[in-house]
C-alpha cells in the first residue's frame, strides 16, 4: 500500500534513497494500483526530485535491468531526458549516427516519445530497425556498424509497467530524468541533455559518484541539447562553461529551424533528409554540434573545432548514412 507514503509526500516530505528504491521496485512489480502510481508520479510533477530520490529510483531500475555486456568496446551514449516540450527533430539520434560514422562506438539507449511527437525509438522503428535485447546481436551491431540501439522497455520492466500510464499522461515524469542514467550497457562515456539547469546540477552530483566520463548539456532557453538557439551550459567532470553558438563558430538557429513536425512521418522525413545530405544548414549545424561535443567527451585532447570537422566529415561525407545502412542490414 502506497497511501501512507503518499500522505507523507503530500505534506511536503521527501523520500530517502532506500525508500525511493523500494517504491520503484514495487511499481515495477505492479504491487500498486494505477491510481496510486499516478498520484505518486504527480508529486514529482509539482516539486523537484531530490538527489536522494533520483539516486534511489536509478538504483531500483538498474537492479532489475537486463544488462548488456559491451565491455569489449569503449562506448558512449548520447541522449536527452526529453520533456523539454520543444518538439525538435531527432537531433541526438542523428548525432549518434554521426559519431558512429566518425569511427566511435555508440551504445544508444532510447524510448518512444512521451512529450514530443517522435522519440528515438519511434524514428528507428519507422526506418526499419528491429529492437532486440539479444546481447550477441547488439554486440555484432556495435562491432560492424559502430552503433546499437537499446529500446528501454526491453531492458527495464519498470518502464514497461508504467509505459501506458506515461503515454496517457503525456507529460514529463521522473522517468524522463532517469532514462539517460540507466543505460543497460553502462557505457564509459555519456553525453546527456537535460531540460533544466536544476536537473543538470542533480545529474552532475550523481555522475560524480560514478566512473563515467560525462558531459551534461542544457541550452539556457530550455532545450535538452545544443540547439544553437541560445547559449548553452556544458557541465563535465572537468568543470563547467557557458558557450554561445558564436564561441564554436556556428550561427544562431531560430526555434522553427529545428522543429521536428507533429507526426512520426514528419520527423522521419526530416531525419532521412539530414542523413542523406539534404538537411538545412541549421539542421546540420545542430546535429554536428552535438556530435562534436560527444566526440570531445570521448577524447578530451581534441579541440572542439577538430571534433566539429570530424562530425562534418561523417555527416556530409555520407559516413553517418552508411552507418545506418550497415546497421539495418545486420540481423
Amino acid at each position: 500500500m502506497l497511501q501512507p507514503t503518499l500522505k507523507r509526500l503530500f505534506e511536503y516530505n521527501t523520500l530517502s534513497k532506500e525508500e525511493a528504491k523500494e517504491i520503484l521496485v514495487n511499481i515495477t512489480s505492479e504491487n500498486y494500483s494505477k491510481s496510486e502510481v499516478v498520484a505518486f508520479l504527480s508529486v514529482f510533477m509539482m516539486r523537484s526530485v531530490t538527489v536522494e530520490e533520483l539516486s534511489g529510483f536509478r538504483d531500483g531500475l538498474l537492479e532489475q535491468c537486463k544488462r548488456v555486456d559491451l565491455s569489449d568496446f569503449q562506448t558512449i551514449d548520447m541522449c536527452g531526458t526529453g520533456g523539454d516540450g520543444k518538439n525538435t527533430f531527432n537531433i541526438s539520434t542523428l548525432a549518434s549516427l554521426v559519431v558512429a560514422g566518425a569511427g566511435y562506438k555508440v551504445a544508444k539507449h532510447g524510448n518512444a516519445g512521451v512529450s514530443s511527437a517522435c522519440g528515438s525509438s519511434n524514428v528507428m522503428e519507422y526506418l526499419g530497425y528491429q529492437f532486440s535485447n539479444d546481447n550477441d546481436l547488439l554486440k555484432k551491431q556495435i562491432d560492424k556498424a559502430g552503433i546499437c540501439f537499446m529500446h528501454a522497455p526491453l531492458f527495464h520492466p519498470a518502464m514497461k509497467a508504467v509505459g501506458p500510464i506515461r503515454r496517457e499522461l503525456g507529460i514529463k515524469t521522473f522517468f524522463n530524468m532517469l532514462g539517460p542514467m540507466v543505460n543497460p550497457a553502462n557505457p564509459q562515456f555519456q553525453l546527456v541533455g537535460v531540460f533544466s539547469l536544476e536537473l543538470a546540477r542533480i545529474y552532475q552530483y550523481i555522475y560524480q559518484q560514478t566512473d563515467t566520463k560525462f558531459s551534461i548539456v542544457h541550452s539556457i532557453d530550455g532545450y535538452d541539447e545544443v540547439s544553437l538557439t541560445d547559449a548553452f551550459k556544458v557541465i563535465s567532470h572537468n568543470g563547467e562553461k557557458l558557450l554561445k553558438p558564436d564561441d564554436i563558430k556556428l550561427p544562431l538557429n531560430k526555434p522553427e529551424d529545428i522543429f521536428g513536425g507533429n507526426t512520426v512521418e514528419n520527423s522521419a522525413s526530416i531525419f532521412k533528409k539530414v542523413l542523406n545530405g539534404q538537411g538545412t544548414e541549421a539542421q546540420n549545424n545542430a546535429v554536428m554540434a552535438n556530435a562534436a561535443l560527444a566526440i570531445q567527451t570521448i577524447d578530451e585532447s581534441l579541440s572542439f573545432e577538430l571534433c566539429l570537422e570530424k562530425a562534418s566529415d561523417s555527416l556530409k561525407g555520407g559516413k553517418a548514412a552508411a552507418t545506418l545502412k550497415t546497421l539495418l542490414e545486420i540481423v
